[in-house]
């Protein structure tokens, strides 16, 4: 039988594993735990969210909020009325001027607020009569003549009154003869193929000139 002094002892036989097992635990602690990807169903308090700011919008959202048009022209039915200066150009005496005064105070105060040309206050100051008075006559759409013995005798008044017929000689209710003072006998010659008002009514005849202008102005449009 062999000595026991000969057989290793058992203390040499475990140390070589113990000490690679130390050596293993030693390599584990030293490596830098590796970060695992946080997955969008797990909320985490670590997670920062973007902000709105750093985010894009979303698709369609630039199409929430449309420009503003440019303006559009809207063309109007009555937009023919304002291609001349004046709706009525009154023509009269001097000796008239008065009763011309009333008459384009009346039009001008209606609810069609009529522009009216009334020479000695539109008159161009400076400017030639033929030339100022042609002007009013393109000017304007209708023109009414105020007709009394004071418009007769005046030569100036017979030229408008020719000039009216001769600018619109087929354009109906163009030209409104307002006879005032006068007898049906005295109402010019030149004007025989048309209606007159009379004059000599409460309102001397003012409705129907406001009548007439404006059924002219609507058959424009």
């Amino acid at each position: 039988m062999a000595s026991s002094s000969s057989l290793p002892a058992p203390r040499s036989r475990s140390r070589k594993p113990l000490g690679k097992m130390a050596d293993w635990f030693r390599q584990a602690l030293s490596k830098k735990p590796k970060k695992v990807p946080v997955s969008p169903e797990s909320p985490s308090s670590d997670v920062s969210l973007p902000s709105s700011q750093d985010s894009d919008p979303p698709p369609g959202l630039s199409s929430v909020v449309s420009p503003t048009p440019p303006p559009t022209h809207v063309g109007t039915s009555s937009s023919s009325r304002w291609s001349k200066d004046y709706d009525v150009c009154v023509c009269h005496s001097e000796e008239d001027l008065e009763a011309a005064q009333e008459l384009v105070s009346y039009l001008e105060d209606s609810t069609a607020s009529l522009r009216c040309f009334l020479q000695l206050r539109d008159a161009t100051p400076g400017g030639a009569i033929v030339s100022e008075l042609c002007q009013a006559l393109s000017s304007s759409h209708c023109r009414v003549l105020l007709i009394t013995p004071g418009f007769l005798r005046d030569p100036w008044c017979k030229y408008q009154m020719l000039q009216a017929l001769t600018e619109a000689p087929g354009a109906e209710g163009c030209t409104i003869p307002l006879l005032s003072g006068l007898t049906r006998a005295a109402y010019p010659a030149e004007l025989r193929f048309m209606y007159f008002v009379d004059g000599r009514g409460p309102d001397h005849g003012f409705r129907q000139v406001k009548e007439a202008v404006m059924r002219y102005l609507q058959a424009l449009s």
